[in-house]
């Protein structure tokens, strides 16, 4: 079975919202094996809108239609499809008594405009909306198929798990599964070359996707049930762990801080944090993870060089000599807040952030991240590109996957 997505709504063009909803649903269709060969988006225009649904249908077995339900001007899609199928708009009555009763009930008055919201095309059928007034609609013709959505996420989301993916359900005679495996500390030209062949196999198929500081590769297997498209994926997978070893340090939707403070968490271990040019992003991101507070107790930024020296006691003689941003002060930073936290670990983060700041010594970009652990103290020097965001979130994401590496020895 094959699909097309269409999202109706001119603050989508304009940018003003981000549509999550035709994310949502891709990836619901593909778990129930429904290709999505195409997606769009279109404003609120009924020509064109209109235009962009009949070529839909030229082309896919089923379109989904997501907003433009609801009773004002601009929600056209109703139209858009009784145009597109030449199928007229009838007034349920079924609809008109449960909108009015909806309105009733909450001492609201109605209008004519409201109604608008219970015309369906000739032979459609409506899809309950148990959070909203709008239903949805699902209309059959001519072999072809139109699922029309309501656009709020908290009315889209339940109508797609709870009548949309029933209704589908084996239909498609496939489903299709996917396994990511995250990788950090090795570029996506790296990955991609290490697993090549790999990536030209059809079932499973591997793709490499960049994210920032980090690569995912996918493994998307397409079978008769999950628990065959599962075998097809074990194999290839169980290879790339193989092949590209520890730097895959989790899949699907584990985090690096997660894995982290899991890591913690089962060694029984703890760690502390000092923070210049991160700002403490790199506390957030561990105490972000439920459990933290079992691993996590101590965390400062010591963002200029008096509370450098009057938190951690950093010596004014060596951030005179050397400066903040230097291997030395790293290094003294991780040594210092270990001991002041009382924790195994501790990670010291300097650096110059940008997009000011920067000398030819000195570039933007340069961070130095220091962890101090039971062995010693292991010292990095790195060069991030990008802005500002780019330079701290590389920052903590290198000085989570350091910890990360002694702790998995």
């Amino acid at each position: 079975m094959t699909a097309e997505i269409i999202s109706f709504g001119t603050e989508l063009l304009l940018g003003q919202i981000v549509d999550t909803d035709a994310a949502y649903l891709a990836q619901k269709l593909s778990q129930c094996g429904v290709s999505v060969y195409n997606r769009a988006t279109v404003g609120d225009n009924l020509e064109r809108a209109t235009a962009a649904l009949t070529l839909a249908l030229s082309r896919s077995d089923i379109v989904f239609c997501i907003g433009g339900l609801g009773p004002t001007g601009d929600d056209l899609t109703r139209m858009v499809i009784a145009a597109a199928l030449d199928a007229p708009l009838v007034r349920d009555p079924v609809l008109v008594a449960l909108l009015t009763a909806w309105f009733e009930k909450r001492g609201y008055t109605t209008s004519d405009a409201i109604f608008l919201q219970a015309d369906v095309p000739t032979g459609g059928v409506p899809i309950p909306n148990a959070n909203g007034t709008a239903p949805g609609l699902w209309v059959e013709k001519d072999g072809k198929t139109v699922v029309a959505l309501p656009g709020p996420p908290n009315e889209f989301v339940p109508m797609v798990d709870t009548e949309i993916l029933p209704r589908i359900g084996g239909s498609s005679g496939s489903v299709i599964r996917s396994r990511t495996l995250r990788i950090v500390g090795m570029g996506e030209s790296v990955a991609e070359e290490k697993t090549a062949d790999l990536m030209a196999a059809a079932n499973p198929s591997v793709a490499p996707y960049a994210k920032p500081a980090e690569v995912h590769l996918r493994v998307t297997a397409k079978a008769a049930s999950a628990e065959e498209a599962e075998a097809l994926i074990a194999p290839v997978a169980n290879e790339i762990k193989t092949r590209l070893g520890s730097v895959i340090y989790g899949e699907d939707d584990q985090t690096l801080e997660e894995v982290v403070v899991r890591l913690l968490e089962a060694q029984g271990k703890t760690v502390a944090t000092a923070e210049s040019c991160t700002g403490g992003w790199l506390a957030q991101r561990i105490t972000a993870i439920s459990g933290s507070s079992s691993v996590f107790h101590t965390g400062v930024v010591t963002y200029a060089n008096e509370s450098k020296m009057g938190l951690l006691g950093i010596p004014r003689a060596l951030i005179g000599a050397l400066g903040a941003v230097s291997p030395e002060v790293a290094k003294a930073m991780a040594e210092r807040v270990r001991d002041l936290g009382q924790a195994d670990f501790g990670i010291g983060v300097t650096g110059i952030a940008g997009p000011g700041g920067g000398s030819d010594e000195k570039p933007v970009g340069l961070v130095y991240i220091a962890v101090a652990g039971p062995e010693g103290t292991e010292l990095t020097k790195n060069i991030f590109p990008g802005q500002r965001a780019d330079v701290r979130w590389r920052a903590t994401q290198t000085a989570l996957d350091m910890l990360r590496k002694q702790l998995i020895g």
